[in-house]
């Protein structure tokens, strides 16, 4: 298979839109591929995930989960795809959008994310689209690299659905161990591409920090 090549989830459960994958025009996002040559390259490729967060889960159950969407290297891909899979509105709950840097999995577990953590950022769910967009804008067109040391890198971000009034979003880099200095950069990074959009909390946290990480269990 391709590295850019859309595969379709076949089971229901696992598309996680809010009625069904029909809506998810696969056609066109494969089309993304005709424009990978002729588009303005991006400054690495980027991959669309898809998953859903299953308490107690083991990591070799979360990688089953994921479901790779596409892999864009342009601009042009990278709209071809945003604009036809649904909006992060009709994401079902406890699901995920995720766009990573080259083939990197969203998970803590994978080898360039190993050593790494997340900031989270908890928005208004009214306002998660919009935050979501803002943010792929921004990772896309590497405006953290202004903001993180030059032996890190930001692995990708991600936004997730929750039940109550906020949904979250992630920014994930390689290197733990910041200061409050380095953590704080990206923080008012994230504040300053989602200018409007109210931000209720947010922290920073090694993945090998997480209770979870590797052998034990998601919550």
């Amino acid at each position: 298979m391709a590295a850019s090549e859309i595969r379709q989830p076949q089971d229901p459960e696992l598309r996680g839109f809010s009625d069904n994958s029909e809506d998810v025009d696969f056609q066109s996002i494969s089309s993304a591929a005709g424009l990978e040559g002729t588009g303005v390259p991006l400054n690495t490729p980027w991959t669309f995930w898809l998953d859903r967060s299953i308490p107690n889960s083991t990591a070799a159950q979360v990688e089953a989960n994921l479901q790779k969407i596409y892999t864009v290297s342009t601009v042009e891909s990278f709209w071809a795809v945003y604009n036809n899979i649904p909006d992060v509105d009709r994401l079902a709950y406890r699901f995920s959008y995720h766009l990573m840097r080259n083939k990197i999995k969203p998970m803590w577990e994978d080898p360039s994310n190993a050593s790494g953590g997340d900031w989270k950022f908890k928005v208004p769910k009214d306002q998660t689209g919009k935050a979501w967009k803002e943010l792929l804008l921004a990772t896309i067109g590497e405006r953290f690299s202004s903001c993180i040391s030059p032996d890190d890198e930001i692995c990708g971000v991600s936004v997730s659905i929750r039940n109550l009034d906020v949904d979250i979003i992630q920014v994930w880099n390689r290197k733990a161990g910041l200061n409050d200095m380095e953590i704080n950069k990206v923080i008012d990074m994230v504040k300053e591409i989602l200018q409007g959009i109210e931000i209720k909390t947010h922290f920073y946290k090694s993945h090998q920090q997480h209770h979870a990480f590797e052998h034990g269990q998601r919550l």
